[in-house]
């Protein structure tokens, strides 16, 4: 049984088994390189009646990053790039939410990585809702976000033989949720 969207107000969690939050980078200017955080928390509070009230927060841990290659997330870990030791934390906390349509929501929130906060906004798309086997209400967003890793501090490079460079600074943030209703 599914419900309107007018009747989902209330406070979620994300469930992290079924929510990816994954990212996508340009490698020596030929290919991209995938990955995912595999630690993470979020929290929203959804209002139905009254989208813009709506807010989230998400805790993404640096050090689960994971590409598939355990040498390059070690690299990804130090202070070339996130720095996980000293900033094992990368934050988002949503500013507003607008309405685009009745499944589509611009969410504007600070997102910090490492020691440095700036603005982004991140088009969500609602996928839907449903009740699971366990009596769990469910609701679905999808999304992406590209940010510049230079805005963060994230500045590591090596320049290629034949000119460019091995990491570009554009950095794809893919979010697929699936939050559960609390209470």
């Amino acid at each position: 049984m599914t419900v309107e969207i007018s009747d989902l107000t209330g406070d979620y969690v994300l469930d992290p088994a079924h929510t990816r939050i994954g990212f996508v980078a340009r490698h020596a200017m030929v290919t991209k390189v995938r990955g995912a955080f595999h630690q993470f928390e979020g929290t929203a509070h959804l209002d139905g009646a009254d989208p813009a009230r709506s807010t989230a927060q998400v805790v993404i841990k640096a050090e689960s990053i994971d590409t598939g290659v355990e040498q390059r997330d070690q690299h990804l870990r130090t202070n070339d790039f996130l720095d996980a030791p000293n900033f094992p934390d990368l934050t988002f906390r949503s500013t507003s939410v607008e309405p685009r349509s009745d499944t589509e929501y611009r969410v504007t929130g600070d997102l910090t990585i490492k020691d440095t906060t700036r603005p982004v906004t991140v088009d969500l798309e609602y996928t839907g809702n449903a009740v699971d086997p366990f009596g769990n209400l469910r609701v679905g967003l999808e999304g992406a976000v590209t940010i510049s890793r230079k805005d963060f501090g994230v500045t590591w490079n090596a320049a290629l033989e034949g000119g460019g460079v091995l990491v570009g600074d554009k950095v794809v943030l893919e979010f697929d949720i699936s939050a559960i209703k609390q209470g």
